[in-house]
């Protein structure tokens, strides 16, 4: 039999669910099976603190079909650190698939963020939401617990100013 010759004698597997859309009710609905807190920003993005560092969950794209996962090192560096704060995320970025790090100047302050970013034009499972935003949140916490082995002082800072809260 040719290589595109159709052998009608195989049974037709059943076509497999269909994938809802993305949505933010889709990404609430994970982060609540989970007993995560979070809350819900003017604009109706969605967030909540994992960890001390600020997370969003955004949906971006011209249909809302990309699920991006940020957070933010909730540390205070002094923009002195640009330089070694910028080999250390380059160095992350170029020796781990997930997340894309990167740095910026903020006023007085470096910021430094985690991206995981999924692209889900056809459709998700609910499971795929609950697996990305899970994978987007580990991952960029492992960046972050790197960041603070490498600055101590200012992760023991923002530890304590934590649960003074």
């Amino acid at each position: 039999m040719g290589f595109f010759t159709k052998d009608t004698s195989v049974p037709l597997q059943p076509a497999p669910p269909a994938l809802g859309p993305l949505s933010r009710d889709r990404i609430t609905g994970a982060l609540d099976a989970r007993d995560m807190q979070y809350g819900i920003d003017d604009d109706g993005d969605v967030g909540g603190y994992w960890d001390g560092h600020l997370f969003y969950f955004f949906l971006l794209g011209g249909n809302g079909e990309f699920l991006q996962t940020r957070g933010r090192w909730n540390r205070k560096v002094g923009p002195d650190q640009l330089g070694r704060l910028l080999e250390l995320v380059n160095e992350w970025n170029a020796t781990h698939l997930w997340p894309k790090g990167y740095v910026r100047l903020e006023d007085e302050v470096v910021g430094v963020y985690a991206e995981h970013t999924v692209d889900y034009e056809h459709g998700v499972a609910d499971a795929q939401v609950d697996l990305q935003l899970a994978c987007g949140i580990s991952t960029a916490l492992q960046l972050f617990e790197h960041l603070d082995e490498q600055y101590p002082a200012e992760a023991a800072a923002a530890k304590a100013a934590q649960e003074q809260d």
